[in-house]
């Protein structure tokens, strides 16, 4: 069971980790975090500062020891959140030669997994017997630019565990954070790779020179579309309209700290997919949500128009202008 006063291993050193490492320790919880780059290893050992991320944002240093051995900090830790990309993931892991079968596993990661085309959830409990109970995800809707600023901000803590959500509330609360509870681990996880596919989408439009009244109906039908893939799981109902989900897909696609909406932002524009990845600071999760959407959604049948668009932009080569003026005929 977690312990919101257990140590916590921290997995991921950019801006989501790094808001969350502020979070803790603000809390006064002790983190071992895991850094593979060495000037950011050094910052926030030296200065109480990440360098390359969430720079201006002041770390309480002394709950924090920072290592590159992921085994050291999995081992000293009850907890364990990984807030990585989730196109490192199996790269990040791979060194990891300690069971996680003890531990309780957070994931912080709004991504699909490369080539296996499922949820990071189930990727832990399929590759590290991390029982569901023991698992748990920790979601929006918010950017970890306006935490870092201490900005009025929401997160969801997302598990079938009822008692483990509760002691998340406490572990993540702050007097600028309040943390929502939800058990809908497979819709919001979904959700939280649909809506960057979908930022992008939003990001194309903008560059394009589509105007607000556009937007709004493409972001409308991007909810429909979400809508759409939950009802093909079947069995349990998912909410579209929690703010996990639907709040969280707003501020992906209005917020200029998106960068999902900037790499939309600038192919627009007329860069090309390799040039605009190669601009961005930070990976947009969307690249390679939207391969994955495009293998689940033929797989389950879902009419998807507006990912599709997106997947063969990026994948294909199809001109963005083209395609968004073929997509203004089927939006509804």
């Amino acid at each position: 069971m977690i312990n919101s006063h257990d140590k916590c291993a921290i997995i991921g050193y950019g801006s989501w980790a790094t808001a969350i490492v502020k979070i803790l320790t603000e809390n006064k919880i002790n983190v071992y975090w895991h850094i593979l780059n060495p000037d950011v290893k050094q910052s926030v050992e030296s200065e109480g500062r990440n360098c390359k991320y969430l720079r201006d944002v002041d770390l309480e240093a002394s709950y924090i020891e920072v290592s590159e051995d992921i085994n050291y900090v999995v081992e000293n830790a009850g907890t364990v959140i990984l807030a990585m990309p989730s196109a490192f993931i199996k790269k990040v892991m791979e060194p990891l030669t300690l069971s996680l079968e003890d531990k309780f596993v957070i994931s912080a990661v709004k991504g699909i997994v490369p080539d296996d085309y499922i949820p990071i959830t189930d990727y832990v409990m399929q590759h590290y017997n991390v029982p569901e109970n023991q698992i748990a995800i920790i979601t929006g809707p918010s950017h970890a630019e306006e935490v870092g600023l201490s900005r009025w901000s929401y997160l969801t803590a997302v598990s079938r565990n009822v008692e483990a959500r509760a002691e998340m509330v406490e572990m993540f609360s702050r007097p600028y954070l309040r943390v929502m509870e939800s058990d809908d681990v497979e819709g919001v996880e979904y959700a939280a790779i649909m809506k960057n596919i979908y930022a992008i989408a939003v990001g194309m439009a903008n560059g394009l020179g589509y105007g607000d009244n556009f937007v709004a109906v493409l972001i409308a039908n991007c909810a429909a579309e979400m809508s759409r893939m939950f009802e093909s799981f079947g069995g349990v109902s998912h909410n579209v309209l929690a703010s996990a989900c639907l709040g969280d897909l707003l501020v992906t696609c209005y917020s200029t700290y998106s960068r999902n909406r900037r790499f939309g932002l600038l192919i627009g524009r007329g860069c090309t997919v390799r040039s605009a990845m190669n601009e961005m600071t930070m990976i947009a999760e969307g690249y390679y949500a939207a391969k994955c959407i495009r293998h689940t959604s033929a797989q389950r049948n879902v009419e998807m128009p507006i990912a599709d668009m997106v997947y063969e932009v990026l994948y294909n080569g199809v001109s963005a202008r083209r395609r968004m003026r073929d997509l203004t005929t089927k939006l509804k």
